[in-house]
């Protein structure tokens, strides 16, 4: 777990939703994502939690081989999905970070703004759509070149 910090000073207005008028990333703005972030990271830490007691209380010994085999496959199944959500909370902890830093909302590649609808849509986005799609069309063509 990140020691990243849990509040801010900034008040956000209860019914607020981020517009492209307003000046990008205020402080409003921030913390409406950090929220949202926390928000996620907190929904994913407490399905994890209920796997792993889930997991716990289930007996894979059953009589039955097709039962057992079942049983395993979803076991396999929910681990490989908690594996991909632990990457994802390292991801939301690395987005936390960089609105503590004021880098949050930017493209990596490009330094532009992400749109605030990427933003809202996959508030861990670190490059623009544009830059995303650019990325997206050089991994297919090297995939391709390898085929």
């Amino acid at each position: 777990m990140s020691s990243l910090p849990e509040t801010s000073s900034t008040i956000l207005p209860p019914d607020y939703k981020p517009g492209e008028k307003e000046k990008f990333m205020n402080p409003v703005m921030l913390e409406y994502f950090r929220q949202k972030l926390l928000r996620w990271r907190a929904e994913l830490l407490e399905e994890s939690t209920e796997t792993i007691k889930e997991m716990q209380e289930d007996n894979l010994q059953k009589p039955d081989i097709a039962d057992r085999a079942s049983a395993e496959t979803d076991h396999a199944l929910e681990l490989r999905t908690r594996d991909r959500e632990r990457k994802l909370i390292s991801k939301i902890n690395a987005a936390l970070e960089k609105i503590d830093d004021a880098s949050y909302g930017y493209c990596e590649e490009t330094g532009e703004p992400i749109s605030i609808a990427r933003l809202e849509a996959r508030p861990i986005a670190t490059l623009s759509l544009e830059a995303q799609e650019r990325h997206e069309r050089k991994e297919r063509t090297q995939r391709d070149m390898r085929e």
